[in-house]
């Protein structure tokens, strides 16, 4: 439904601000919607034109639930796409209203000037609906069930994705644009696969090789003796292997593609959960507090901000920590604590008057959230000052005392494992090392070890699934209880043998 017209005017008013602040927002969107229809939105990821499937139900009916109780409500839903849409929720106060327009120019701001959101489909709403289209004409040919029950092969092996690839400017890994409009307008189904040596897409000589196994029902790897290792270095980014390599039917290639491009697609939402909530926060909190709220509306405001940025000794709230070090940072750098003569100076009584009155905090906002995703972002903003100041700690499980205990307060312990929550999402590093694993069509993959080891029935579950794709036998190398050892699973059995 689209706004009424005084909150038509708000919108108008509270873009304009944004602009005067220096926000470059894309033109925005908005419709209201009652509570159910906002979770159905939220629960396709803000995409209400995404594919069907039975996994976006339940996302709805655990989130419909938690609205009719109390637990949770959504304010707000804004997508990544020019024009970005975002959803206000019926009934909510003019001053929440307001409130979740400010919030929603600041993330529209983030996504269209922050670089890690440069490689991103602009158009993904017009993407997903195609996607949509793709899918239900599978389950019309091939059956609903055989259809989903691929999708949720795909969907548990949605992370085995190279996050990193579309920034690499030498490869041709941003999935290119043309070779995908050429594919559409050709009506072709089959995406264009790579040579076997190449990191990407590049030629269509694949094509025909792949085709020619399909006639012959062998495995792609079965004559790959006589070649080189395959991939000839390890491949971080497995899906795409898997669309080169895997001896799939047509319908499945493009199912498995679908799921990599929205994984592509909603990665920076990831790498900068942080930067962007932190953001959107700060600006709304700038806007309602400087221009758009009314006397009447302070208590409402300040209740509804508090409760966002909330603070619990169970989780990080990425609101709070975001806009707080937004905030700190605009300090710093309008007062100089920053640079050799701040680092040098140890006393106290000086560090803590410290004000050369510079004036830069704004600027370097503004350049923070253009260049820094959410691991840079606190690697170089997030200080022992800050940590001490804001009381942070680790915690963890004691099983003797049988209860969660703070186990840390050192600044450096802090750091790292806020650092190692942020790294790859804070699941594991996989890679495709060998295609060809002792001659014989099995693929091996090596979990890059990082002192975390692989939760055994997740690595079990996702090395079945690998094997329904590849249909040979798959293998991983990792680390467990400090020894080298390969998780095998050949379609039948698990098991597990030392290496040495």
């Amino acid at each position: 439904m689209a706004l009424p017209y005084e909150l038509r005017k708000k919108q108008d008013q509270i873009e304009d601000w944004a602009r005067q602040y220096g926000l470059d927002p894309f033109e925005t969107i908005f419709e209201m919607v009652d509570y159910r229809r906002m979770n159905e939105v939220a629960s396709y990821g803000g995409f209400p034109v995404r594919y069907p499937h039975w996994r976006f139900g339940m996302d709805f009916e655990r989130m419909f639930k938690s609205h009719t109780y109390g637990l949770s409500m959504i304010y707000e839903l804004v997508i990544n796409n020019d024009p970005s849409y975002a959803y206000l929720l019926e009934g909510n106060a003019m001053v929440i209203q307001k409130l979740v327009m400010a919030h929603v120019m600041g993330h529209s701001d983030f996504f269209k000037n922050n670089a890690f959101f440069e490689p991103t489909n602009r158009k993904m709403l017009d993407e997903m609906a195609n996607h949509a289209t793709r899918v239900r004409r599978y389950m019309e040919q091939y059956g609903v069930d055989r259809v989903e029950s691929f999708i949720d092969t795909c969907l548990s092996l949605e992370n085995l994705i190279d996050i990193h690839a579309p920034y690499r400017k030498s490869n041709t890994e941003a999935m290119s644009d043309s070779t995908e409009k050429q594919r559409a307008a050709s009506g072709d189904d089959v995406p264009h696969a790579e040579s076997s040596m190449r990191p990407y897409v590049a030629s269509f000589i694949a094509d025909t090789q792949r085709a020619k196994q399909r006639k012959s029902s062998k495995h792609p790897t079965e004559n790959m003796a006589e070649l080189t290792k395959i991939p000839p270095k390890s491949r971080r980014d497995v899906l795409t292997f898997l669309l080169e390599q895997a001896p799939l039917a047509e319908w499945e290639r493009n199912i498995l593609e679908i799921v990599r491009d929205e994984a592509y697609y909603f990665a920076p939402q990831g790498m900068t959960k942080i930067m962007n909530e932190g953001w959107a926060v700060y600006w709304h909190s700038t806007i309602m507090t400087e221009r758009a709220m009314t006397d009447a509306e302070v208590v409402d405001y300040a209740q509804v901000t508090a409760g966002v940025t909330a603070t619990s000794g169970a989780q990080l709230n990425p609101y709070a920590i975001g806009v707080a070090l937004f905030r700190d940072i605009e300090d710093r750098w309008n007062k100089g604590r920053f640079g050799r003569q701040w680092d040098e100076c140890q006393d106290i009584s000086i560090r803590s008057n410290w004000d050369i009155k510079l004036g830069l905090g704004r600027e370097k906002i503004f350049e923070v959230r253009r260049f820094y995703n959410d691991i840079t972002f606190i690697d170089e903003f997030f200080t022992e000052d800050f940590c001490r100041r804001h009381r942070f700690f680790n915690f963890s499980y004691n099983s003797n005392h049988e209860r969660w205990e703070i186990e840390s307060r050192e600044f450096p312990k802090i750091k790292n494992r806020l650092l190692s929550m942020l790294t790859n999402f804070g699941q594991p590093r996989i890679v495709v090392e060998d295609a060809n694993w002792r001659n014989r069509g099995e693929l091996l993959l090596k979990h890059l070890f990082d002192g975390e080891e692989l939760k055994l029935d997740e690595a079990q579950a996702t090395l079945e699934n690998l094997h329904r794709v590849w249909t040979r036998p798959v293998h991983i190398m990792t680390i467990r209880e400090d020894k080298p050892i390969t998780l095998s699973y050949d379609g039948a059995t698990h098991e597990e043998k030392a290496r040495t």
